[in-house]
């Protein structure tokens, strides 16, 4: 709007809660609304109006019609706030009605010009009051509330240096040299609580003050013009939003607690009267894909994102709504796109999104379009929008589909026809069809095209070798212990009770629970040792002993089992050993005793986690050399120890940004001072061959089982296959490296030694 209005209507509304700058931030009912109109072109004032809204409560039985509607007209009386006219409507769908009415009515009267707009002390009568009710209770409010002038804003333009914050009728009034006839009226800047109720003729006396302003803006030496006012969104527009836009961090805030079933066009309902920018509702997803009651919008300007703020605490339906800030690039997390397709696909305008999962991994376009097509007999129609290119499959990065896709409709019409055939077979798989956006599907697509949250480890050293590795994990040695199993109110001193003698072993700072997304115990912990024999040797004596808890009377055996720094890491950066490593180890999990990693959400851990390629230490020929006789050699030769770690393994890349989730802080022993490990065992070794063992055995787990009790490190033992090293025979030789073992006795172990 260019040209300025003829006429301008000033209102003020009152609520049932708090006033001045707290109003409509306690959910209140609008209970007071009162205008007067302002000829521009003649300056010219007319009468005061004053609507009070109070509901009926006598007979909540009988049905109301508008004809039930009372309404009192005093324009000769003095009413006790000082109106001209009053009005009275037991609700606030009559009140608007009558105040169009009555407002009709007026300019019609004058005669002097059609085209008017309000004009309110400030943003919070209109976007604050009017607007979040009227959606609540599913009102239509006339064209002329998503238009009005702020009276702070446009005296500003003649005193630039006035705080818009602290500015307010009076100090306009005072600053324009006014006099004020009325002795009581309101000042918001007096110390007042704004709590409070106002009394009833605080309103009428603000409207009187704010013509006063006005009349004397449009003036000499103003001579101000009213012609750029301000808009109120009347619709939500969908749109995308790229990645590498940039997001201005005060525009942004986080509401938590909606309904799952909610979309963005809920949730600007929800916050009606404030302008979200184009496409600024993203609804978040937890790992699974669905939805978890969060969504991040984008306001566009950080005087809406303010008043956002104060609907902390308002409800939608039965459930309320809490409000936070938020920062440009948590937007551009969940909404954020780069792929072109996508935009492509959501560059159509007024289109309705409806998001298809659990299809069949062969389906096609056409087979969507006749899922959607009507059935024999039936009139309903629900068309995809473009046929073909209204159809977007979810894929992942090697092209393989994942079963979603989105699909684009006309109309709110024919997205509930599709709607309607939740759970119909396509195939002989049922669909699920949900309701969707614009930044769920650049969501949905970011989280399945990006890279996994953990590389693939390194490729085994020697081809040819078993599944089990005859050499050690390319990680290093497996100097650490892990813990499964503790109980919730386990410490790091009862850790340590149940190590016993091991606890001389642990190395400084070398405990590390781990927690789960909400910050408590996972009943997981790690622990790093100083030699990978004590290591073996605490697993093999405390495995499923009984730990108990100081600070709880619950008990509970806990599992142990060796593990390596790298294995650790992998696990508390959220990765899962018994996937990453099944190109290399066909274990199962009570072999290698690493569970899934407690934190499996990707929204916790950094993109992507690089490994230092790894030298081979054989190759292959080398390898297949080594089987005969010179393997005793490879066995029996001196290995260094992995370097200790003074806090965390060597890996400092597989701990960036996670110290709010994991680890713990590590421990190590309080009362028990750190003491140097033993020196490993000098005992002499040798190879020892197993022949006859069954062909189910399940390998090293047996063997170990079966030297259960005799004295010497289990760390070396290996297992390999006669077929390796030429042997035709029927039968399965093995051979095993092993130390050779004692009993406290003296005898030996009764196997063929090489």
């Amino acid at each position: 709007m260019t040209a300025q209005v003829d006429y301008l209507v000033v209102v003020f509304t009152a609520t049932s809660g708090a006033s001045g700058e707290l109003l409509g931030s306690d959910e209140k009912e609008l209970v007071q609304f009162v205008w007067q109109l302002v000829n521009v072109n003649n300056r010219t004032l007319g009468r005061v109006n004053e609507l009070l809204i109070r509901p009926d409560l006598t007979d909540s039985t009988e049905e109301k019609t508008d004809e039930d509607v009372v309404v009192e007209c005093k324009e000769d009386d003095e009413s006790s706030s000082g109106a001209d006219c009053v009005y009275t409507a037991t609700s606030l769908d009559s009140g608007i009605n009558m105040f169009n009415l009555q407002l009709t009515n007026e300019v019609n009267s004058a005669g002097a010009g059609t085209s008017l707009c309000l004009c309110a002390d400030g943003q919070l009568h209109i976007r604050q009051v009017i607007h979040p009710e009227a959606a609540s209770k599913n009102i239509l409010v006339p064209d002329c509330f998503y238009s009005f002038f702020d009276l702070r804003k446009e005296f500003m333009n003649h005193f630039p240096t006035s705080d818009l914050k602290a500015l307010n009728a009076h100090a306009m009034a005072e600053s324009l040299s006014l006099p004020v006839d009325v002795p009581t009226v309101w000042d918001p800047t007096a110390n007042q609580d704004p709590l409070a109720v106002l009394p009833a003729e605080v309103a009428v006396q603000q409207v009187r003050l704010m013509t006063s302003i006005i009349l004397a803006l449009l003036s000499e030496p103003y001579c101000h013009s009213f012609s750029n006012p301000e808009r109120v969104s009347e619709r939500f527009e969908s749109g995308t939003c790229s990645k590498m836009e940039k997001v201005c961090d005060n525009t942004v805030i986080r509401a938590r607690g909606l309904p799952w079933q909610s979309s963005d066009q809920d949730i600007a309902r929800f916050f009606k009267g404030l302008n979200i920018a184009k496409g600024g509702a993203a609804l978040c997803l937890n790992a699974q894909g669905r939805r978890n009651g969060e969504a991040l919008v984008r306001f566009v300007s950080e005087e809406h994102r303010d008043l956002a703020l104060q609907r902390h605490k308002h409800h939608m339906g039965n459930r309320y709504i809490e409000v936070y800030k938020a920062t440009g690039e948590d937007f551009l997390k969940i909404a954020g796109g780069t792929s072109n397709e996508v935009a492509m696909f959501l560059s159509r305008e007024d289109q309705i999104i409806v998001r298809m999962r659990g299809l069949p991994f062969n389906a096609t376009h056409d087979d969507v379009l006749r899922f959607f097509s009507p059935e024999d007999g039936l009139k309903e129609t629900c068309a995809v929008s473009g046929e073909k290119e209204g159809i977007l499959f979810v894929r992942y990065p090697d092209g393989r589909p994942t079963g979603d896709a989105f699909v684009l409709f006309a109309c709110e019409e024919h997205a509930q026809c599709a709607l309607r055939k939740h759970k119909e077979l396509l195939g002989k798989r049922y669909i699920e069809l949900f309701k969707s956006t614009a930044a769920e599907v650049q969501q949905v697509l970011n989280r399945y095209s990006s890279a996994p949250l953990i590389p693939v480890a390194p490729a085994p050293l020697v081809s040819v070798l078993p599944s089990v590795s005859l050499l050690p994990h390319p990680g290093g040695m497996r100097d650490c212990l892990r813990l499964r199993g503790l109980p919730y109110t386990a410490s790091i001193e009862d850790i340590l009770t149940f190590l016993g003698e091991f606890t001389q072993d642990v190395r400084q700072h070398g405990v590390h629970m781990v927690l789960n997304q909400q910050g408590r115990p996972s009943g997981d912990c790690f622990i790093q040792m100083t030699s990978a024999e004590r290591a073996i040797q605490a697993s093999q004596r405390l495995h499923k002993h009984v730990m108990s808890s100081q600070r709880g009377a619950n008990s509970r055996y806990v599992e142990v089992f060796p593990c390596s720094a790298e294995e650790m890491g992998l696990v508390l950066m959220g990765g899962s050993l018994s996937h990453t490593h099944a190109h290399t180890h066909t274990r199962s999990r009570s072999g290698t005793g690493l569970s899934p990693p407690p934190c499996k959400s990707r929204r916790l851990s950094p993109p992507s986690y690089s490994f230092a390629p790894v030298q081979p230490m054989l190759s292959t020929e080398a390898a297949a050399a080594a089987l005969y006789p010179p393997l005793g050699q490879v066995l029996l030769a001196h290995r260094p120890m992995h370097p200790g770690h003074a806090y965390y393994p060597a890996s400092a890349q597989l701990y960036m940004n996670y110290t709010a989730y994991y680890p713990s802080p590590p421990g190590s022993p309080t009362t028990l001072g750190f003491f140097p490990a033993h020196s490993s065992m000098s005992s002499p070794g040798g190879l020892v061959r197993m022949p006859g063992l069954p062909y189910n055995g399940s390998g090293v787990k047996d063997l170990i089982n079966a030297v259960q009790g005799y004295q010497g490190p289990m760390e070396s033992v290996s297992l390999l296959n006669s077929s390796l090293m030429g042997q035709t025979s029927g039968g399965e030789t093995h051979l095993m490296s092993l130390p050779l073992f004692t009993k406290p006795g003296g005898q030996y172990l009764d196997l063929t030694l090489l």
